[in-house]
């Protein structure tokens, strides 16, 4: 643990931060206005598995995929996957260190804290499990598991509840930081 401190500590730098933080961003955007609304356009109204963050079951995965065609499927593992693959781990080391970052303004990296600098990380694994389970599902279409449908299921909420927790406490983070800086200006 000592080790991944001392890699956060050492990229703390203000700009590296705002750098991955814009990086991030801008792979994000190009994902949910470009890649995601051009397998959407199959999708029939249905929302894609990425973006159901309660999760899912065998019947909507089987309608969705029925629903998106030939076209729509080839679209959601070869254009939309290939960009989610590298989503995670941008959105992993750049959250990591947004949150770092704020609470070594309040003096609160040291110490238990520095553990939900960690939440980006097993949110991100959660997200490459979700992914490799969707290229699982859209490979074996129309024969996959119930079990493989539950698994990949799991991994979305779990992506989905880490991401939640994450955002709180990034959120409660901003607001200590702001009020440190209203009380300094006293």
């Amino acid at each position: 643990m000592k080790s991944i401190h001392s890699i956060v500590n050492a990229n703390l730098k203000g700009k590296k931060v705002v750098f991955l933080f814009l990086l991030s961003t801008l792979v994000y955007i190009f994902m949910i206005s470009v890649t995601i609304p051009h397998v959407m356009e199959h999708a029939r109204g249905m929302s894609l598995l990425d973006m159901m963050p309660l999760g899912y079951d065998f019947e909507y995965v089987q309608a969705l995929f029925n629903s998106l065609g030939e076209a729509g499927r080839h679209a959601y593992l070869y254009r939309q996957i290939p960009i989610d693959m590298a989503y995670p781990f941008l959105f992993a080391i750049t959250y990591s260190l947004v949150l770092a970052f704020f609470l070594k303004k309040l003096n609160k990296l040291e110490g238990p804290f520095f553990y939900f600098c960690l939440l980006p990380f097993i949110a991100g694994l959660a997200d490459y499990a979700e992914n490799f389970g969707v290229v699982v599902l859209l490979t074996n279409y129309p024969d996959f598991s119930i079990l493989s449908v539950t698994i990949t299921s799991i991994f979305s909420l779990t992506k989905s509840c880490i991401t939640t927790i994450f955002f709180l406490v990034l959120t409660g983070t901003l607001i200590l930081v702001a009020l440190k800086s209203i009380n300094k200006k006293k």
